[in-house]
């Protein structure tokens, strides 16, 4: 099935740069992805694969990492992007423990910027848990400073989960200026204009329910698992949009008109 969306929703809030980033964050992981051996996929008990996932990030939660935080940290990334790149576990059980993985590597590594950049992604759009990436990077960002390379992205991601999906306009405002202040010192004059040009178009056009629907239209076509999926069109309805078939098996998002 083919499908589409439409970029100009995206246009419409002056923030091209800034998606770019995000969704720039699964192209690499996807480019990341490692062949996952399998026999038959017939054999493979596909939810009991996924009771044993979360048995193990349970683990990682828990356990205590005896002066190597930093290791444990590496290892979680590592079985993040195990868990990320099995397609065909995906298609069945979903996204759902990827905010979790984000969860351990920032209790124990939150200078560990990559991995932010990676998973957030991933919990936002494939897994449709931005609240809980959001959460994950504040908590993040309060162990961060500008003079860290590309901290000043994570204020970014942030800045496009709250603005998107959230529709949180004053968080937006302050994370994306965050972003500026940290590009700044960070010496990224393209990145510093980029997200000051956010911040003041934001300021004039509070009314952010089209790109919402565009992003939740992005969880929608992303997401392998039913409950996602009708999360994404609940909330796409609620913003006053639809999801329909074209004549050709095409799926669009039709967004709610300006107010």
């Amino acid at each position: 099935m083919i499908t589409s969306f439409n970029q100009q929703w995206l246009k419409t809030i002056g923030l091209v740069s800034g998606l770019i980033a995000c969704l720039g964050g699964i192209s690499f992981l996807q480019q990341t992805r490692i062949n996952v051996v399998t026999s038959q996929l017939s054999s493979r008990d596909f939810q009991q694969e996924a009771n044993t996932d979360k048995i193990q990030v349970n683990v990682l939660k828990n356990m205590p990492a005896f002066g190597l935080k930093n290791l444990l940290a590496d290892w979680s990334l590592l079985q993040f992007i195990q868990y990320y790149g099995d397609e065909e576990a995906r298609k069945v059980t979903g996204y759902e423990l990827s905010p979790d993985y984000l969860d351990i590597i920032v209790k124990n590594d939150p200078r560990f910027v990559k991995s932010y950049l990676l998973i957030s992604p991933a919990s936002s759009i494939n897994a449709g848990l931005p609240q809980r990436t959001i959460l994950a990077m504040n908590q993040g960002l309060e162990k961060l400073n500008p003079q860290i390379s590309d901290a000043y992205l994570i204020w970014l991601y942030k800045g496009v989960d709250e603005l998107l999906f959230l529709g949180d306009i004053p968080a937006a405002k302050h994370s994306y200026t965050m972003a500026a202040d940290w590009a700044k010192i960070a010496n990224n004059p393209r990145l510093e204009q980029a997200a000051r040009g956010t911040v003041e178009y934001l300021s004039n056009n509070p009314d952010s329910s089209q790109a919402q629907v565009g992003a939740w239209f992005l969880v929608w076509v992303n997401s392998r698992d039913k409950n996602t999926r009708t999360m994404a069109q609940n909330m796409i309805e609620k913003l006053g949009g639809k999801i329909v078939m074209g004549e050709h098996g095409q799926v669009f998002a039709v967004p709610p008109k300006k107010r």
